[in-house]
C-alpha cells in the first residue's frame, strides 16, 4: 500500500474577510494531515485562492485598486490567517499565477481539439456572488438555489463543455464507484437536481468583462471560473509542465475537501473534465456541512459573523481548533453559539483535560518527588479496564478519522479522558498514600501518566499546542510519544520526571463574561 496522501482544500474566492465556517474547513484539512502524518504517510494538503471572475473585478474597482492588486491583497490575508491558525498546508495555490494559467491554456486546447467545447450563445439567469449560471428551474423562488440571492438575466456569446457527451460515463462511474461522494446525502442531491433530469452543457467562458484566463483560440473570451479553479487540483502538481515529478507522485487525490455547497461542481465538472484528460479520478470526494448561526447562515448584514482571529485572540488556537472540530457531526450543519463555546471549554478542556493532567503532576510531585514510578510490582483492580478502554477507544479513532468522521473520533478520546479521570476516583491515590501502600500508588501513578502519553499522542491532530504541553509536563520527549506506541503499556523510561509545578493548560471562563464578549463581537 501506498503511504502517499494527496489532500485538498477549495481555493477560496477572496472577497472578505474568512469567518469561521471558511476556517472549519482549512482546520478539518489540517486534522486529516496531522492524524495521517502520524500514522506515517507523506501527506501533502493544498489550498489556495480562486482569483479571477466578474465579481473580482467589481470589488476592486469598488475599492480603487486593479483586480491584481486587490487579489495580492487578499492572498496576503489568507496566508496570514492560516498562519496564525497553523495550518500545516504544503502550497498555496493561486489561479493569477504563470504556472497554472499556462496549463490551464493547455487543457482548455485538449479539450477544443477533441472537439468538447464548442461556441454558442448564452441566455439565463446569472449569480454573481456564486459566478453561475441557471435556468429557470433551477431557480428557488425566482433566487439563486445556492446562496439565495439575486440573480440577473443574460445574454452574450459563450463558449461551452459538451456535458452531454459525458452523462451516460458519469452514471455508469457512480454505479461503479457509490461511495465515491460522502455523505451519500450529497451524491443523492447532485442525482436529483442535475444528473437525473439530465446534464445541461457548461458555459465556460464569459466576453462581458476581461480579468480572467484568455481562451487560446479567441482571445476576447476570458474562461469561466469552474474550468479554471478546479484544475488548480492538477496544476499545483505541475501537470503538463516541465516538471511533473509532484503530480507523478502525488495524484490521484486521496481526498477532495469541499463545502456542501460546491459539490455538484466537484461531483459532475471536475469527474468529466478528469476523465476527458485521461486522468485517474480523486479517491474521495468529503463534502463536509455548514456552521450556520441561530438566526441561519453567517453574514455581516445581519450581524451575527465570528471571525477565528476573535476567538483565537480570546481562547487560545487549541480552543478555537477544538470548538470547531467537535462541534459538526458528519453530513448536518451545526449551530454555533457564544454559551455552547463557553460550555465546551470549562467542560470539555478546563475541567476533564485540563484537571487530569494537573492532578496527575501535583500527585507525582507529592508522592514520588516528581519522578514517574516505573518498577510496578502490583496492580490495583481497576488497571486492567483502564488498559482496554485505551484499546478500544484507540481502534474507534482510528477507525473514524479515516472515515472522516472527526467529531466521533473526538468523542472517542474524550471517552478515554473521562475514564482515566474515573480511574482516580476509584483508585484514590489519597488513600494509598495515607495506607502507605507504595506499590498499588506507583502502579497507580504510572498508569495515570502513561494514560497521559497516550492522550497527548491522540490529541495532536486536534489541539497540537496542548500535546506538546502535556508531554513536557511529564517530562516525555517526544520521540518516546509516537503513534506506533500507543499499544504499549510500558512506554515511559525510568527516571523521567515531571515538571515540579504544572501550568494548568486551560483556565476555566466566567461564562456570562465571555458570552456577553462573544455577542458583542459577533455584531462589530
Amino acid at each position: 500500500m501506498s503511504n502517499k496522501y494527496y489532500l485538498t482544500t477549495p481555493i477560496y474566492y477572496p472577497s472578505g474577510k474568512f469567518h469561521i465556517g471558511t476556517a472549519y474547513c482549512e482546520t478539518i484539512a489540517d486534522s486529516i494531515k496531522r492524524y495521517k502524518k502520524a500514522r506515517g504517510y507523506d501527506v501533502y494538503l493544498l489550498t489556495g485562492l480562486d482569483e479571477h471572475g466578474q465579481k473580482i473585478q467589481t470589488l476592486a474597482e469598488k475599492n480603487g485598486q486593479t483586480p491584481q492588486q486587490f487579489v495580492d491583497k487578499m492572498a496576503e490575508e489568507a496566508k496570514r490567517l492560516w498562519k496564525l491558525m497553523d495550518i500545516q498546508y504544503d502550497d498555496f495555490i493561486r489561479t493569477t499565477e504563470t504556472r497554472h494559467k499556462k496549463t490551464v491554456q493547455k487543457i482548455v486546447n485538449i479539450f477544443l481539439e477533441k472537439g468538447d467545447i464548442y461556441k454558442g450563445e448564452y441566455e439565463g439567469w446569472y449569480c454573481m456572488p456564486c459566478e453561475n449560471y441557471f435556468t429557470e428551474t433551477q431557480l428557488v423562488n425566482g433566487k439563486c438555489p445556492d446562496c439565495g440571492r439575486e440573480v440577473k438575466k443574460m445574454k452574450e456569446e459563450a463558449y461551452f463543455f459538451n456535458m452531454k457527451k459525458y452523462e451516460n460515463w458519469l452514471k455508469k462511474f457512480y454505479e461503479q464507484n457509490p461511495e465515491f461522494i460522502v455523505p451519500e446525502s450529497r451524491k443523492n442531491e447532485i442525482f436529483k437536481n442535475f444528473i437525473d433530469p439530465g446534464l445541461e452543457d457548461l458555459c465556460i467562458s464569459r466576453c462581458t468583462f476581461d480579468w480572467g484566463i484568455q481562451m487560446p483560440n479567441d482571445p476576447k473570451h476570458v474562461l469561466y471560473v469552474w474550468l479554471d479553479a478546479l484544475t488548480n487540483y492538477v496544476t499545483a502538481l505541475g501537470y503538463m509542465s516541465d516538471d511533473e515529478t509532484l503530480f507523478k507522485k502525488y495524484w490521484p487525490a486521496d481526498l477532495h475537501l469541499v463545502g456542501k455547497e460546491i459539490i455538484r461542481f466537484h461531483g459532475i465538472y471536475w469527474p468529466i473534465f478528469l476523465h476527458a484528460l485521461g486522468l485517474e479520478l480523486p479517491k474521495k470526494l468529503y463534502a463536509h456541512s455548514w456552521v450556520v448561526m441561530k438566526d441561519g447562515k453567517m453574514s455581516k448584514s445581519v450581524g451575527n459573523v465570528i471571525y477565528p482571529e476573535t476567538l483565537i485572540k480570546r481562547y487560545g488556537l487549541d480552543a478555537t481548533k477544538y470548538y470547531l472540530l467537535q462541534l459538526m457531526s458528519f453530513g448536518q450543519d451545526s449551530m454555533f453559539t457564544p454559551e455552547d463555546f463557553v460550555e465546551r471549554y470549562n467542560s470539555d478542556l478546563a475541567n476533564d483535560l485540563g484537571n487530569l493532567l494537573n492532578r496527575t503532576i501535583g500527585m507525582i510531585n507529592k508522592y514520588f518527588n516528581g519522578i514517574i514510578p516505573t518498577d510496578i510490582k502490583e496492580e490495583t483492580e481497576f488497571d486492567e479496564d483502564l488498559r482496554n478502554c485505551a484499546k478500544e477507544q484507540i481502534e474507534k479513532i482510528e477507525k473514524n478519522m479515516d472515515s472522516y468522521h472527526i467529531k466521533d473520533a473526538i468523542q472517542n478520546l474524550w471517552k478515554y479522558i473521562s475514564r482515566t479521570n474515573k480511574y482516580i476516583d476509584e483508585t484514590a491515590p489519597w488513600v494509598l498514600a495515607k495506607e502507605e501502600n507504595t506499590e498499588k500508588l506507583k502502579a497507580v501513578m504510572f498508569n495515570l501518566a502513561e494514560a497521559l502519553r497516550k492522550i497527548a499522542i491522540l490529541s495532536e491532530p486536534y489541539i497540537a499546542n496542548s500535546s506538546s504541553k502535556i508531554l513536557e509536563q511529564l517530562g516525555i520527549p517526544k520521540q518516546e510519544a509516537t503513534w506506533d506506541t500507543l499499544s504499549k503499556f510500558d512506554n515511559i523510561k525510568k527516571g523521567t520526571k515531571v515538571v515540579e509545578k504544572g501550568e494548568p493548560i486551560f483556565m476555566r471562563l466566567n461564562a456570562d463574561e465571555e458570552i456577553e464578549f462573544m455577542k458583542k463581537a459577533m455584531k462589530n
